[in-house]
Order: C-alpha cells, then structure tokens, then sequence
C-alpha cells in the first residue's frame, strides 16, 4: 500500500521504525485529524489567545487568535484597548460575492455579442442547478465577458451566501464552462476556477483622541509614519506584515483560508503599479483618523469549519450567529488594532522593547526551572533589559546560589 492510504497508526509506526520520534497523540484526536487531511502522523499546536475587549460599530466582541507570538496579541489588545475609550470601531461593508474565472479557445467566426446574449439563461440555469445556494441567499450573480484574440475571458459573480464559497464557485463554473463548450465556434474550455483576486471589502475607521495615545507629537509621528509607507515600500511591506499578524491569527481560529487573504491583500496593496500600505492615518478635526481596508472572502460555515471542534470553540468566544459579514469586520478591525499599536510603538519606545520583553517568554520556558525561579528570571531579565539565553540561565544560576 502506498503511504497515503495506510491508516495514520500504520504511518506512525512506520516512521517510528525508521528512528523518528513522534510525540504522543490521542487516538480519537489522531482519528478526527486523519479525517481532515492528508497522510496525517500527528498534530502540530498553536497557542489561542483572545482580545478581551473590541467595540465595532456599538457591539462588544471577544475574539480568538491563534499564534506563536505572544506579541501579536498583546498589540492586537492595546490598540483595541485604545479604540474603546474612543468609542470603538466603525465599519463599512461591500459583500457583493466572489469571482470565478472561465477561460474560452474560440474560432475566427465566434461572436462575442451572440455569447453575451446567453448570460441572461445561464445564470438562470445555475441557478436552478444550484438551488440550495439560493435557499441559503446566495447564487450566480452575474457574467462579463471580453475577447482578446482567439482568447475569451468569462468574470462569473457569485453570491456564496455565508461560506467562503471555493468549492461552490468552482461547481458552478464547471457546470457553466461545460454549457459555453457545447456553443458553436467554441474550440475548448482552458480552464474553469475561482479567482483569489480582492473581493468582498471590508473597511474599518477608528477616530482617536491624541491624549488617549500620548499627545498630538505622537499621533503627528504616526501620520508622518503612514505617509512614509504609502510611498516607500520598504516602510509599506513591514506595515503590511504587522497588519497581517493579528489578521491572519484570526482567520485561523476561524477556520478560515489566511493564504487565499494574503494573496488578495497583496494584489489590494498593488493596485495602482506600487506596492503601498494598506492602512492610512490622516489627522481631521483634530482627531487622530486611521482607515483600513481588507479582502474578507471568508466564512462562517463550509470547509472544515463545522467538522473541527477548536474552531467551533473560536466561535463560540465570538459569540452566538456571526455572520460572514461580521466577521469580516471583526477580523479587519484587528488588524487595524495591530497596525494601531505597531505604530503607536514605533513613534515612542520603539518596536523592540516590547518585542524582547515577550520573547523572553519563550527562552524562560527553556528553562530547567520551578515555576517560582521562571518567574524570578523573567522579571530580572526585563529589568536589566538583557533578554539572551545566556543570560537567563546567569541569572537562575546566581539565584540557585543565593538559596
């Protein structure tokens, strides 16, 4: 048997007897796993943490994030922290539906006009195949299409209601690419798929208080900050980065598709020929004004979402019925919380200082240590600000003596 159809026992066991070490996994947790995903051998954890508190348009959310780095969530927690006492975060979505791609080869007679005069049945025929897409509020939208040369580019508009909507996008772009083939003067079908180009917009807005962040001279460094990533992309690719960490860690509590987001985000932050950052801060009546708009092609249902039961636990701390929309607005006003709070660090103290002093987490963890010595570790580490491996085990070596 090939590796892919033993059962996950029989590939550990494999591997286990060719000297590698595998760590212990729950058979029930090994069995739901191999069920998810291929030539399954075990598990890899990730933290998940929350942001307590995050006020969007008047509602109080808590929301999950799931990362390695533990400085993620604390900035993602300071920047809500701060929207909060300026009345939270107000948002704006545009939900029309997704894109898919069909790709036609025509003959010299094909007529682009007699094609377009089609549209109207077959969005009524995907419709009718894909009647339950409907029930739930989605379905086939609409059709574009342009000719270049014996090329024909089909832009399919689908409503995929509160899924992500991949798997439906390209059953229904099967099923229409196979109706479009049986048209005269069509050669062949090159390709059927759904695009990853940035749809579903969402936007956030916060409206800050410049005492509420340490005075004008900070929000006026923050402004200047945001203008340098508009126009060098060195500054804009590292904003961009920090606006992704606190997104991407609650697209993944969320069971949700980070690599389909970082690519639409990417083409989003391209738009006009130069890469820039997606964020802006600008300063309006006084007020410290920061903007951010995101691709959310997201779901609340479909995929893996229902099948695992840590993300129906990050569902549950978001709260009772969240929609695809709210969510997405949920994610994107994160993200704006990260970049806040980036920024914010940059304009005083400086992004490392906070950096290092949860990094130091993670060496004292390394640590041979009680609880009790961790703890006295951790704190000396940060107040001496020397936060190397070598220097904790100084330190527990020096408190050992001190006993």
């Amino acid at each position: 048997m090939k590796f892919y159809q033993l059962q996950p026992e029989q590939r550990r066991k494999l591997l286990q007897d060719e000297g590698l070490e595998l760590e212990d996994i729950d058979d029930q947790v090994l069995k739901r796993l191999d069920e998810l995903s291929e030539n399954v051998i075990g598990q890899l954890r990730l933290p998940l943490g929350v942001v307590q508190n995050l006020i969007i348009d008047g509602q109080k959310y808590m929301v999950p994030m799931v990362t390695e780095e533990p400085s993620v969530v604390a900035a993602a927690n300071h920047g809500a922290n701060i929207f909060v006492k300026n009345g939270g975060v107000s948002t704006v979505s545009h939900r029309d539906g997704i894109y898919g791609q069909i790709v036609l080869k025509v003959d010299e007679q094909f007529s682009l006009a007699d094609l377009k005069d089609e549209f109207s049945n077959l969005v009524d025929l995907a419709n009718q195949k894909f009647a339950s897409l409907v029930g739930h509020g989605g379905g086939t939208r609409s059709i574009s299409a342009r000719q270049q040369g014996n090329l024909v580019y089909l832009k399919v508009l689908v409503d995929p209601a509160e899924a992500m909507g991949a798997n439906k996008t390209n059953s229904i772009l099967e099923f229409l690419s196979a109706k479009l083939g049986q048209l005269d003067h069509v050669e062949e079908k090159l390709f059927a798929i759904l695009s990853n180009y940035p749809s579903q917009l969402t936007k956030a807005e916060v409206k800050i208080d410049p005492a509420t962040i340490g005075g004008e001279k900070v929000a006026e460094r923050i402004v200047l900050l945001s203008q340098i990533g508009y126009e060098d992309p060195y500054r804009a690719v590292t904003n961009n980065k920090g606006i992704m960490n606190g997104v991407d860690a609650v697209l993944i509590a969320t069971g949700n598709d980070y690599r389909a987001i970082e690519n639409a985000t990417a083409v989003l932050a391209n738009q006009d020929g130069q890469y820039r950052s997606l964020s802006k801060w600008t300063m309006k009546d006084d007020k410290l004004v920061g903007e951010l708009t995101l691709p959310m092609a997201i779901g609340v249902v479909g995929g893996s979402i229902k099948a695992r039961r840590d993300v129906q636990q990050s569902f549950a701390i978001l709260g009772k019925d969240i929609t695809s929309k709210v969510l997405g607005e949920i994610i994107t006003s994160i993200g704006l919380a990260n970049n806040l709070a980036a920024l914010l660090a940059i304009s005083t103290v400086g992004i490392q200082a906070g950096h290092m002093k949860l990094q130091a987490r993670n060496v004292v963890a390394e640590l041979k240590a009680t609880k009790e010595e961790k703890k006295t570790v951790l704190n000396r580490m940060i107040q001496e600000k020397n936060y190397s491996e070598s220097h904790a085990k100084d330190i527990l070596e020096k408190l050992r003596e001190e006993k």
